[in-house]
């Protein structure tokens, strides 16, 4: 079948889709891709712009592209699409690659340096005619590139004069799915997982294709199937074939799948006494494995590791160092170009070490000690994807070995999937953050995306939220943070306001009165959940195990550092940690001109002040109040702008449709309620040991201290199993 008659064939199938979805409620399963009409007035400039596509391409990764652009278009403009594989009158959207398309080729567009993703989107003149062109090196840059300009249809953006080129400054742009094989997810509130291994390689959910294609609308080219507490089932054939047949639904998105290693497989699966690195059987039995796995899926990524943390084997439990087990199955994956991404989540139960500083300790000492296709992935922070910390101090201090940035887009820390929390913010907080490595300038995104010391991979990871909710992500807004990760990830210079900005007109509507007050929503929501949960530095307040709600007085949770108690050392004297020199000395690990600063109570920011300082009672703050006043004011701030929040989004109702306006107003109504018990559970018990007064005008909480620390919640959500 040729190219033109392959896409008349999709032309068919996603007219019916299209009318199909347009029948559907308004739920929220097509995310940010919902091609609804754009107006009449924005169409009158560009008349004759998007009724014919040309190409010449027939690959599974073009006919993708061809899918978008015909159902996008169509979608868009309420026009029929006439599919050609010759230019045939203006205003045609050409798209491929110059191997495909002479007439492409002889454009001689500017496609030098941007590697197999990237893309350029021109407005052209051939022949008299004028045409929009998509072109790249590969059919995936094509795929890329239709994203983007239908995103610029969505979004209301000019359609002449184009000359649009860009390519991702990262290479690999995964999202680690903590799902298990029996469809749980350690920290989901989405439901379940969408891997439904038991109907797997047989039945194809369509929802995998759906999943592959909003992926690829953001650049994301990976996804790790399974948690990083690995179960070593995965890595046995009949998972392989369960896999494969993943991989061959997610293939024409340009999404290869990783898998999570469970160290100690080779003692699990293969029946050895040792899984130790450095024995030669081991290595045997691994590259064995690696071989397996590429004879079933050949584009499979690699590896995920998760070792020597909260209870999982790792190469020290065999007297060697990470970088011993990094390169061991680096070794196994290289001669099918297969990379390992190695945590640096590790904490030992060491009651004389600050936790916040293991991570730096056991991998700084193994800079450059690793393979070529080892990258680390560390969390945004020392400690734990928590409201704020600051960000990690490995991101300036191993210049020899790549890293890659772990974010966490499900909400364990931020209200699972009803509170209204914008991640982009928090996101672009780290990333834009100086670690002054080489000097000023020397940002996190930098770091990561090879810049700053040259070394690839390069790598981001995004603790994904997805699962069987038919909105995907629990809540509509929720779909934000993975909107906003993708984008991210593609180019973490990007604007957290810029992506608001996007995703709010693609996923409602592209009226300004509706995306300039949501967008507002969005960028203040997670400073208010900040000041509602851990202000001024605080951190893990969190209950135990489900860390839902608050719970800043347990102390009984087995080991020192799973007690919230100790990430705020309350007492009479005052609050927070003492991380300075007359304490655990973590600011030792910063670079030169932050330890400097976070050394001095007076220059660290209010915002990380509890974080790295023991700070007294009446301390006078910045703003002339006492610590204590203020504790208490931004306790009152975050819920007073939840309300906000709550009453913004309700005068926004005409511009919603009514079941996503009704569940996030439910949400939001949620969200009120849980920052207020947030609130006065934490005042009720920091209380306890200032013994201060609350400034006038703040009310007293609503229930007595034992009540909240009565509370219990067993089932709650998201909790390992």
């Amino acid at each position: 079948m040729n190219m033109r008659r392959l896409l008349h064939a999709l032309l068919a199938l996603f007219g019916f889709c299209t009318l199909a979805t347009a029948a559907a409620a308004e739920d929220g399963y097509d995310l940010w891709l919902r091609y609804v009409p754009v107006e009449k007035p924005y169409l009158v400039p560009y008349r004759a712009a998007t009724s014919e596509l040309v190409t010449a391409d027939a690959s599974s990764v073009a006919a993708a592209a061809g899918r978008e652009l015909a159902a996008g278009l169509t979608g868009l403009t309420g026009r029929k699409i006439v599919v050609s594989d010759t230019i045939r009158k203006s205003g045609a959207v050409l798209f491929g690659t110059p191997a495909h398309s002479k007439t492409i080729a002889a454009l001689r567009l500017p496609l030098e340096g941007l590697g197999r993703d990237g893309y350029v989107i021109k407005s052209a003149t051939l022949r008299g005619r004028k045409l929009t062109v998509i072109a790249a090196n590969d059919d995936i840059g094509v795929l890329y590139g239709a994203f983007r300009f239908l995103k610029l249809m969505q979004t209301r953006q000019p359609l002449t004069g184009l000359d649009i080129r860009e390519a991702p400054k990262v290479q690999y742009r995964l999202l680690d799915h903590w799902d298990n094989l029996d469809r749980n997810i350690e920290r989901g509130y989405a439901g379940f997982s969408i891997w439904d291994w038991q109907k797997l390689p047989d039945y194809k959910d369509p929802r995998y294709t759906a999943y592959a294609r909003a992926n690829a609308s953001l650049g994301i080219n990976g996804a790790v199937l399974n948690n990083v507490s690995a179960q070593a089932a995965i890595l046995t054939p009949l998972y392989l074939r369960k896999a494969a047949a993943l991989a061959e639904a997610f293939r024409p998105y340009g999404i290869k799948i990783y898998f999570t290693a469970r160290f100690s497989a080779p003692i699990e699966l293969g029946g050895l006494k040792t899984a130790d690195p450095l024995d030669p059987q081991v290595a045997a039995w691994w590259k064995a494995k690696a071989d397996e796995i590429y004879r079933t899926i050949p584009d499979f990524g690699g590896f995920l590791v998760k070792a020597n943390s909260e209870g999982q084997p790792g190469p020290q439990d065999f007297g060697r160092n990470h970088a011993d087990g990094a390169n061991m199955l680096a070794d196994a994956l290289a001669p099918h170009g297969g990379i390992v991404m190695w945590r640096a989540f590790v904490y030992a139960n060491d009651p004389k070490m600050d936790r916040v500083k293991q991570a730096y300790n056991e991998f700084v000492p193994l800079d450059g000690k690793f393979r070529d296709n080892v990258v680390v992935q560390v969390k945004n922070g020392p400690l734990d994807f928590q409201p704020r910390e600051p960000i990690s101090p490995l991101f300036g201090a191993m210049k020899k070995t790549p890293l890659a940035m772990e974010f966490q887009i499900t909400k364990e820390y931020l209200g699972f999937a009803t509170h209204l929390v914008y991640l982009g913010t928090l996101w672009q907080e780290v990333l834009h953050a100086d670690t002054f490595a080489n000097g000023p300038g020397s940002t996190v995104a930098k770091a990561i995306d090879g810049s700053l010391f040259g070394g690839k991979p390069t790598v981001m990871a995004g603790v994904a939220d997805v699962g069987t909710d038919r909105n995907w992500s629990g809540s509509i807004f929720n779909q934000a943070n993975w909107y906003a990760y993708g984008r991210l990830a593609w180019n973490p210079e990007d604007s957290a306001r810029a992506i608001a900005k996007d995703w709010a007109a693609m996923t409602f509507t592209a009226d300004p009165r509706f995306v300039g007050p949501a967008v507002d929503i969005m960028m203040r929501s997670r400073e208010a959940a900040v000041d509602y949960m851990t202000p001024l530095g605080l951190a893990h307040l969190m209950g135990t195990g489900h860390h839902y709600g608050p719970a800043p007085w347990v102390d009984d949770a087995g080991r020192a550092d799973w007690n919230p108690v100790y990430y705020h050392r309350a007492d009479d004297a005052g609050i927070g940690v003492e991380r300075t020199q007359a304490g655990s000395d973590a600011i030792a690990q910063y670079a030169p001109p932050l330890a400097a600063q976070y050394e001095d109570i007076a220059r660290t920011p209010d915002t990380l002040l509890l974080w790295f300082h023991h700070v007294s009672w009446d301390y006078k703050m910045k703003s002339g109040k006492t610590l204590w006043d203020e504790l208490v004011t931004h306790y009152d701030h975050g819920v007073a702008e939840v309300a906000r929040m709550h009453a913004e989004w309700q005068k926004l109702k005409p511009y919603v449709d009514a079941e996503r306006f009704e569940m996030t107003d439910r949400y939001l109504a949620i969200q009120e309620n849980e920052a207020k018990w947030w609130r006065d559970a934490c005042i009720a018990y920091f209380q306890t040991f200032s013994k201060r007064p609350l400034p006038a005008g703040s009310p007293v909480p609503e229930h007595p201290l034992s009540y909240y620390q009565g509370l219990k919640f067993p089932y709650a959500p998201g909790v390992a199993r």
